[in-house]
């Protein structure tokens, strides 16, 4: 069955969410709507929705009008055998000790690797992309260089896949908090099939607001591989709730953006450590004032 797609652009989340919401009165009805922050550094939120069948073209363009947004751009998708593209698309990846994969791989796991099953979803983090690859490095670099953290909070964590890398080498129970309940959701699978139920505890929190958050704290060690907006505007929470010494793994960010976030947590205390680019993207590991 063809599906159609209707996307558009605003640079404003709370008017973005509010045509979300209104493109749920469109006919036909969606069979799915998304609203999301752009992560090319563009300040944009991306509005879509999925049809089983054409949409009305001329309820689009008022809806778009009376929220302020560009023209939808409607286009019809060929079908496709997702599954299979899956497969074939989202190959192993080797992040130092780790190596990160699908299920339809499972029978490729090298052996002296830490390995970390995955499967494609709606959640961020699968380890192909630049950022949660650079997390994966960065984490194998701490840990070769002898540094152990048995307090450990993956922030922003999408499919979990930090926290649970973290867990593979070390002890302890690891804490991850996304503010997406579907990412929740599906770190809590991931952390059922990889076998660490009860090592890595999931909850949907914003920020380190949430009071299991806080009663963990301080920490020997925070991933937050979110983007430069909320990892600003959480330098002060996430400098505080580690412990002295203790270290930050951020990414999320463009390279361009980098000497910004440093220079923030910097100001706080942190010290950078490494800095190492894959493509557009940045990952940093600082360290907190001893």
């Amino acid at each position: 069955m063809p599906t159609w797609t209707a996307l558009t652009t605003l640079d404003d989340k709370t008017r973005a969410e509010a045509l979300a919401l209104a493109l749920e009165e469109v006919a036909p009805e969606p069979t799915g709507i998304g609203c999301f922050e752009m992560e090319d550094g563009s300040g944009l939120w991306e509005i879509g929705a999925y049809f089983e069948a054409p949409p009305d073209g001329v309820a689009l363009s008022l809806l778009a009008a009376a929220h302020g947004a560009r023209p939808f751009t409607v286009s019809e998708l060929p079908e496709v055998d997702w599954v299979a593209k899956v497969r074939r698309d989202l190959s192993p990846v080797v992040a130092g000790r780790f190596f990160v994969h699908g299920s339809h791989d499972a029978d490729r796991v090298p052996d002296g690797v830490e390995p970390l099953l995955i499967e494609a979803s709606m959640a961020f983090g699968t380890g192909h992309h630049g950022t949660t690859l650079g997390c994966l490095r960065a984490l194998d670099r701490l840990a070769s260089a002898g540094f152990v953290a048995r307090s450990v909070l993956d922030l922003g964590c999408g499919t979990a896949v930090l926290a649970m890398a973290a867990a593979r080498i070390w002890p302890g129970v690891m804490l991850a908090s996304d503010i997406d309940a579907l990412a929740v959701e599906v770190a809590e699978v991931n952390v059922a099939a990889n076998g660490l139920t009860g090592r890595v505890r999931v909850f949907e929190a914003e920020g380190l607001a949430h009071p299991e958050l806080r009663a963990a704290a301080p920490y020997e060690l925070i991933f937050a591989n979110i983007l430069k907006g909320p990892l600003l505007a959480l330098a002060p929470a996430i400098t505080e709730s580690l412990k002295p010494g203790g270290k930050v793994i951020l990414s999320g960010l463009l390279n361009n953006q980098a000497a910004e976030v440093i220079g923030a947590y910097s100001a706080l205390g942190n010290r950078l450590e490494h800095h190492e680019e894959i493509g557009d993207w940045s990952t940093l590991i600082l360290s907190a004032a001893a």
